[in-house]
């Protein structure tokens, strides 16, 4: 096990300690010693194998013997008892906003709550209200917390479902039998999260498949079976339905079975007002008195000869929202679309400076290997105390660091030094001027005081904007898919102070966030907006999450020109030079 996956198993040691209610000091223990290993510059491995571990100031004996047991085994037998000691209901209670392990165990110990239904019975009950230390405040709070839990339990983030999706899509397309196959639903409009999946397939021949998709590995359940369609689902929750059509019909099916339902009715409208109706079924011709099927002067095998049939250019999937892609497409105004070959490189990527876990080396290496030509390394800066963020000493050596290895020649790979800055609850930022000027770039993002109001959370950003060091805004509204919801925040003051300062704002692509939401893209661009897609890569694999703000660029019908980083080096140090 390596060390950063060392770091989340003390710091869970330490949150089920708080559960169980064990002594304050070891507890502490646990914290300290995730903290000091997280932010140790030594090689753990070599530091094991020369027996210097218990060397570490805030490395005691007993987690001495316990690291060098994950980092050999990769297991902890202690680790698996304590979390079996504790009841599963207290575990998932972690997991609303705002309850950390003292509060949960304050709320089992004064109420007896052991469940998250329990513990909204007890909110709604009053109990959470007059318990000492909560208030109706806090109990209003959790039972958002435990509403938007239950929400989030339907959905699926895009990432997630991608990755469920591909080898069964795979499987259906190596079957025999099958002609075409294809995914279809939210999944294939690039939705930033997916409630289920579907696929479409054209065969004459639908037993075999129908029998092969409901047996597949990780299948839980089989909620239905019938001769053209069957429902699974996984046993990560997901559910997933099999549509099996014969092969005339198979592009009307991918269409109707994509959506949205807004783009659909909006197409089947445009078709009535030509004599036609359309379904998942075909085309029919609009008659006297009764429908009849249409003659249909040539066979429509394709999405594109369905929409070139109806006067359209061909709309890609992820516009099709009914947000007016129907009469750009009539207009042959579509965007040209960002594609994921068009990026260049990624700014907003931590190092093991702060939490990441790859080192500047390697971080260059992934991302030569994706075939860029840049990457930017923003670590957290001082206020992050939690993410060991960089002071203005710690980042200056790094800043000597990355110039050290730009020039050293040993990777064709130019890196970009930068920081993500704390934005303040004041809105001053975190380092000061002389630090910042040092930079290639800056992102500034808040990480603190969320339930400021929105006027003052607003006031917050914009001053942050306006400040000459400030290149980019990181996730604008700080939000987790499935998980938090944003802060308050007038985001079209913040993107009128982006432009007019001519500040960049991010499409964080970590697919847990994306931010800010593709919704607004499109208009921002058109008024002169300018878009990073950050990965907020905390690993190597991370740089990968790029593709996923590809996504949210595309939905915001976002073009190439309008993002920064598919620009070539040169282009990139130009802007950068520009804004200051």
């Amino acid at each position: 096990m390596n060390k950063a996956d060392i770091v989340d198993v003390l710091e869970d040691i330490a949150v089920l300690l708080e559960l169980k209610g064990e002594n304050p000091f070891k507890i502490r223990a646990y914290a300290t010693g995730a903290r000091v290993l997280e932010t140790m510059e030594a090689d753990l491995s070599e530091l094991i194998e020369a027996d210097k571990l218990s060397g570490v100031k805030g490395i005691g004996s007993a987690l001495v013997e316990k690291i060098e047991t994950l980092h050999t085994t990769g297991e902890l037998p202690y680790y698996a008892e304590l979390r079996a000691s504790v009841a599963p209901g207290l575990i998932e209670m972690l997991e609303i906003p705002g309850l950390g392990g003292k509060k949960v165990k304050k709320l089992h110990d004064a109420l007896g709550v052991d469940t998250v239904d329990g513990l909204k019975a007890a909110c709604e009950s009053g109990g959470v209200e007059a318990l000492k230390g909560f208030g109706k405040k806090s109990a209003e709070k959790i039972l958002t917390g435990i509403a938007n839990r239950a929400a989030y339990a339907q959905r699926h983030h895009w990432w997630t479902a991608a990755e469920v999706a591909a080898p069964i899509l795979e499987g259906l397309r190596e079957l025999p039998g099958v002609e075409r196959a294809e995914v279809a639903g939210s999944l294939r409009r690039l939705k930033e999260t997916v409630g289920d999946l579907d696929f479409i397939v054209a065969s004459a021949e639908p037993q075999p498949i129908m029998d092969w998709f409901v047996t597949q590995p990780g299948v839980q359940e089989v909620t239905a079976r019938g001769q053209t369609k069957s429902s699974v689902r996984f046993d990560t929750g997901l559910q997933a339905d099999l549509r099996v059509v014969p092969a005339p019909q198979f592009a009307f099916a991918l269409h109707h079975f994509t959506g949205s339902k807004e783009h659909n009715v909006a197409l089947r409208q445009r078709a009535l007002a030509r004599g036609y109706s359309l379904s998942e079924w075909g085309l029919a011709e609009k008659g006297e008195g009764a429908d009849r099927e249409a003659e249909q002067p040539d066979a429509i095998s394709t999405e594109a000869e369905l929409f070139a049939f109806l006067g359209l250019a061909e709309i890609p999937p992820e516009l099709r929202e009914g947000l007016g892609e129907i009469e750009a497409a009539e207009a042959q105004t579509l965007p040209n679309l960002v594609s994921s070959a068009a990026i260049r490189g990624v700014f907003h990527n931590h190092t093991t400076a702060s939490d990441g876990r790859g080192t500047i080396e390697e971080m260059a290496a992934a991302a030569q290997a994706l075939g860029w030509e840049y990457l930017g390394l923003a670590d957290h800066s001082k206020a992050s105390y939690q993410a060991n963020g960089l002071d203005e000493a710690r980042l200056l050596k790094q800043v000597a660091q990355i110039r050290a290895f730009n020039q050293s020649g040993v990777s064709p790979v130019h890196v970009f030094s930068g920081i993500e800055c704390d934005i303040l609850p004041d809105g001053s930022l975190d380092l000061d001027d002389d630090t910042l000027k040092a930079l290639d770039y800056a992102v500034m993002s808040v990480h603190s005081s969320f339930s400021q109001s929105e006027e003052e959370m607003t006031a917050r950003v914009i001053r942050a904007i306006e400040h000459p060091a400030t290149t980019m805004l990181g996730h604008p509204t700080g939000r987790i898919l499935l998980r938090r919801e944003p802060y308050k925040i007038n985001l079209q003051k913040v993107i009128d102070a982006a432009i007019a300062n001519r500040v960049i704002i991010e499409i964080n692509a970590n697919p847990h966030r994306l931010d800010m939401d593709w919704r607004l893209w499109r208009r921002a661009a058109e008024r002169g907006l300018m878009c990073s897609i950050n990965p907020d890569a905390h690993s190597t694999s991370g740089l990968s999450y790029f593709d996923a703000g590809v996504n949210v660029a595309r939905k915001g019908w976002l073009e190439q020109e309008q993002v920064l980083n598919t620009r070539d080096c040169e282009g990139v140090l130009q802007w950068f030079a520009q804004r200051r």
